[in-house]
């Protein structure tokens, strides 16, 4: 093992910073446009969101998507078999609620609300949405000027807004999602999938590929319906919405939050490029050893200053980037070990419902992994 002069390993100072360096290469500020005072190309535009116990995200939604600069849009949103006031708050907001049907052998809950939302949607622009996110008043301007320019399809990983300390350990996870969808190895994936949260595309292009449908029994169907879109030749443009898109993700609790992030942790390597996994792994690699400062500085205290310094490295990385991603405080990216276990327990846990159980649990249903329908 290579030494330095006061026999602090140098392999610590090269592999942190080597995994610090590729933070910077995967992430890119690929911002929505601002519309400023440019007007929407008059197609007709529908909003459709697929909402299972919404209750308290749906309020947030609804009132950004009155405050809207462009107006003249639908709003559609699928009540899939709510036990709570969800449809009472979107029929308050004058929303079109549909009630979905029974899940059909072979789909997924969320792709079949989404399809009903399609069937009964008027508009030749779909924005699909989330019921968690929060649109600025400019959001929906932006949204269609940059589809309009892509002339393909576009998607957004939404600024984080956290609120409860448990909701700020998912920083890890969303610092991987904004790697993972603005990492400059997906520009020429033939495989790039898309974020699920919010997304925009023609009507035409939608039909192209048979929308929904084609990607019914997916659990991650997002990634895998940009995929269709890609492979159908439309071009796929990830953004991030920093400024204009935000969510909460999980206001329910952490054991909401764990549901939510192991749907899909293991499985959303699937259409990634190998240079974006192998990037991320050396990013995830050197984050995790310079962490370790907090057992080894004492165990091996001729490693604790490189250790210490890859750490600053991180936690500066961490504090400068977090900005363009989510509102996490300065406890959590300071000590950003708290939020590593949080991941690492969350992974274990995706992966031992992939491999093991054969099912992930989400809003009160087993979806099934590989394709059977969920209950």
């Amino acid at each position: 093992m290579k030494e330095t002069k006061g026999g602090q390993p140098m392999w610590i100072v090269i592999v942190t910073g080597i995994g610090c360096l590729f933070g910077f290469l995967l992430f890119r500020k690929n911002a929505l446009p601002s519309p400023g005072g440019h007007e929407p190309d008059g197609r007709n535009v529908s909003v459709i969101v697929p909402a299972r116990n919404e209750e308290e995200n749906l309020p947030h939604l609804l009132e950004s998507l009155k405050a809207q600069t462009v107006q003249g849009f639908e709003v559609i949103v699928v009540n899939d078999f709510s036990e709570d006031r969800t449809r009472e708050i979107a029929e308050r907001y004058g929303a079109k609620v549909i009630d979905n049907s029974v899940l059909p052998d072979g789909w997924t809950g969320k792709n079949w609300a989404v399809w009903n939302g399609y069937a009964r949607a008027t508009g030749d622009v779909f924005v699909f949405l989330d019921a968690d996110i929060r649109l600025a008043p400019t959001a929906l301007a932006s949204l269609l000027l940059a589809r309009e320019r892509s002339n393909g399809v576009v998607s957004v990983v939404p600024y984080h807004r956290t609120e409860k300390l448990y909701e700020k350990l998912a920083l890890v996870f969303n610092m991987l999602g904004v790697f993972a969808f603005t990492s400059i190895f997906e520009r020429s994936n033939p495989r790039k999938g898309l974020y699920g949260s919010c997304i925009v595309a023609l009507r035409e292009d939608y039909e192209k590929i048979n929308g929904h449908e084609s990607v019914k029994s997916e659990v991650l169907d997002d990634l895998f319906l940009g995929s269709k879109f890609a492979e159908a030749g439309i071009p796929v443009v990830n953004s991030i919405g920093c400024g204009s898109v935000e969510f909460r993700m999980y206001p329910q609790g952490v054991r909401s939050e764990i549901e939510g992030f192991s749907k899909g942790a293991v499985l959303s390597t699937s259409t990634l490029s190998p240079r974006t996994i192998a990037s991320v792994a050396a990013w995830l690699v050197g984050l995790l050893i310079s962490e370790s400062v907090f057992v080894f500085a004492w165990l091996r205290p001729e490693w604790a200053w490189p250790l210490a310094a890859g750490y600053a490295l991180y936690t500066a990385q961490l504090l400068v980037l977090m900005r363009y991603v989510g509102s996490f405080g300065l406890v959590v990216p300071l000590l950003h070990p708290v939020a590593s276990l949080f991941f690492l327990g969350v992974m274990a846990y995706s992966l031992y419902q992939v491999a093991v159980v054969g099912h992930v649990r989400w809003k009160g249903r087993n979806v099934r992994v590989g394709g059977a329908q969920d209950r």
